[in-house]
């Protein structure tokens, strides 16, 4: 088996508890050191200007217009266009008292707009914040003053929100610009706390000083703070600055040309993963790079499959939520087929996927079956589908087998944090054994594995496992005013990810576990177990409640210890009528009562939708000491009780998804 990686450390003495470390490894294509940024590219701007001169008419951004109820084909702003737009945002930015180094925020879905406001923050070297379409009023306004944010650029949709902020953040913000219209009711209510309010078309059409120059820019400018979205407690300003965001665009370059096919002017891409996540922001910095298209979905995944039919993208970003339902309506549409057809369906992938076992590329696996059979779920896509890439959670691995033999395209999973500035790790094209890993570490990290005891994880093992540690140029720099938070994340130059990995024979990484108590979902959204299950046990009927939530899944499960009295009251005032406490744990009515019970509670406690319930077991012996289900001081033992409940999740998950089905 090829080998992906090197060793360029050998193993050694962990700071800390851990007692020790792995050896340091990058991959191959950074075996004589890091990608480094050549002369004359100090920001994305950069980056940006040299496609605007290269490619002055070539469609840049595309959006669809609803005429009539109906979806019009996309309308383009060429690259040159984009540039002026920036400009004179930038220009209108300054003209409201922007300085270098001041903060901007940008609040909504994506869009045109939301992406011509970077650019003009690149070009004034101002630092933009992203607001996130998920996070509560509470957030936003944490953020905004947090981040001293100065003027916030907001869908139309969400002039509300801001505006219920307004009197906790007036003290920064003094500026809020409409991605559409402003009413003059809102306009009236920014007054009152001193805060301007214009449309995108007023604002975009303040006077400015076209002889003005553009401030110089440097590679160590902050470029942005993005707040993660799943940490306990307040939002962490992750800090990212111009070099990393450039580095990382070119090494997503340096790895497809020396993998694969680098993008061109020739691909187009479908942006719907959210821009204010650092994932999708770096996909389209480098698609900018490129001069490739950026078309916009219309913010419905219902819709999801037109915009795509209509784009006919070449580059497809998702999470794996998005490939699973892709996948499902595919294999229905097969199953509903006759049996013929499902016969040669199924030689025809078992014949592809035997020559992408036996290391045929992609394009060359059976070139008469992509033909034949397998253009109609490429044409399904688009047609023109050349790389996907998927991110946030692992895939499921009978579905990352499904698109890389059906799709007529490679398929690419990846691993990476906003604190790495997106990916980190990445599987390598037309490599298929690195099925079901997050593959090598990018060109510009390298990583080693610590070892977790306590978890019992050896990073020296046969089977190296442990968290994975990272250092490199495609870091953060801190978190923003929490240096305490940031000495806790970065010991001697490691980043800590908090997340545990296991090193494959062939130099992947495969992602196993998590250090803390927080995960994510297969939609990518994190979940913060202790504050989740905190706010459960308010619910009056339970005595206390494990929450398990699978990275390959969208929802939650639980395992609870009802209040015995409480239930047996509810029972017999219902005519509920099971035996014993614990015949009654098993009953359909007791179970289903105490769901609902639990998830009325949640909603009070303002737990969002995919923090609530699908399914629960009701267990009548409480977490003891005896089964190492708890600690003595009665905490959760999180690894010792998903061990120890395993197949009983599995089963709450196959009961959910049937009761959805009916």
């Amino acid at each position: 088996m090829e080998v992906y990686r090197v060793e360029v450390e050998e193993s050694m003495p962990a700071v800390g508890s851990n007692p020790s470390a792995g050896p340091v490894y990058r991959c191959v294509y950074a075996q004589n050191g890091f990608l480094e940024l050549p002369p004359g590219i100090d920001s994305p701007w950069d980056l940006f200007c040299k496609s605007v001169k290269r490619f002055p008419q070539k469609q840049m951004l595309g959006h669809r217009q609803i005429m009539d109820e109906r979806a019009s084909p996309y309308i383009w702003q060429t690259f040159e266009q984009v540039y002026e737009k920036a400009i004179k945002i930038g220009s209108a930015m300054r003209r409201c008292g922007l300085s270098s180094g001041d903060r901007c925020g940008i609040y909504g879905s994506n869009c045109s707009e939301w992406l011509i406001v970077m650019e003009a923050c690149y070009s004034q070297r101002i630092c933009y914040v992203p607001l996130y379409d998920t996070l509560g009023s509470d957030a936003i306004e944490f953020i905004l003053n947090h981040a001293e944010v100065s003027i916030a650029f907001v869908q139309q949709k969400k002039i509300p929100y801001i505006l219920k902020c307004l009197p906790s953040c007036s003290t920064f913000l003094r500026t809020i610009v409409s991605f559409g219209i402003v009413t003059g009711e809102q306009k009236k209510e920014a007054e009152k706390v001193g805060v301007s309010c214009f449309s995108w078309n007023d604002f975009i059409s303040l006077e400015y000083d076209q002889s003005c120059e553009l401030p110089s820019k440097s590679k160590d400018d902050i470029c942005t703070i993005m707040y993660t979205s799943g940490t306990t407690g307040e939002p962490k300003g992750v800090v990212l600055s111009n070099k990393v965001i450039v580095t990382q665009v070119l090494s997503i370059d340096y790895l497809l040309l020396e993998t694969d096919k680098a993008l061109s002017e020739e691909d187009s891409y479908l942006s719907f993963l959210p821009l204010a996540h650092v994932f999708d922001q770096i996909v389209e910095n480098y698609c900018i790079y490129k001069g490739a298209s950026i078309g916009f979905w219309q913010g419905d995944v219902r819709l999801l499959m037109d915009d795509i039919k209509e784009l006919k993208p070449t580059l497809f970003c998702g999470v794996p939520r998005v490939f699973d339902r892709i996948y499902t309506g595919i294999n229905q549409k097969i199953q509903s087929g006759g049996i013929l057809a499902k016969k040669i369906f199924e030689y025809a992938y078992q014949h592809k996927l035997k020559n992408l076992k036996d290391g045929f590329k992609q394009d060359q696996a059976s070139p008469f079956f992509d033909k034949l059979i397998f253009n109609k779920i490429k044409q399904g896509l688009g047609g023109r589908i050349r790389l996907m890439l998927s991110g946030a959670a692992p895939v499921p691995k009978h579905v990352e087998e499904f698109f890389r033999v059906t799709s007529c395209s490679v398929f690419l999973q990846g691993y990476g944090l906003t604190e790495s500035c997106a990916g980190c790790f990445t599987s390598i094209a037309n490599v298929f054994p690195m099925i079901g890993s997050v593959g090598v570490p990018v060109p510009t990290i390298e990583a080693r594995l610590e070892s977790v005891p306590e978890m019992g994880y050896d990073a020296l093992s046969d089977t190296p496992r442990g968290e994975i540690c990272l250092r490199g140029t495609t870091l953060f720099s801190g978190y923003h005013k929490r240096q305490d938070l940031t000495n806790e994340a970065i010991v001697n130059g490691w980043f800590h990810t908090g997340d545990i990995g296991e090193w494959q024979p062939n130099g992947a990484m495969k992602i196993i576990d998590r250090k803390k108590n927080i995960f994510k979902l297969s939609q990518g959204e994190y979940v913060s177990v202790e504050i989740i299950e905190s706010a459960y046990c308010q619910c009056p009927l339970v005595a206390s409640i494990w929450v398990y939530g699978s990275s390959f899944e969208s929802f939650l499960v639980a395992v609870a210890i009802p209040e015995q009295k409480a239930l047996e009251e509810w029972a017999e005032s219902n005519q509920v009528y099971a035996g014993s406490f614990e015949d009654l744990c098993k009953h359909q009515k007791a179970r289903k009562h105490i769901l609902n019970e639990l998830n009325n509670t949640g909603k009070r406690q303002q737990l969002k939708g995919f923090e609530l319930l699908k399914a629960v077991h009701l267990e009548p012996k409480p977490f003891d000491i005896e089964r190492d289900l708890i600690t003595p001081t009665f905490k959760l033992k999180r690894v010792q009780l998903l061990k120890y409940y395993k197949d009983l999740v599995d089963e709450l998950y196959i009961e959910a998804k049937q009761l959805k089905k009916a």
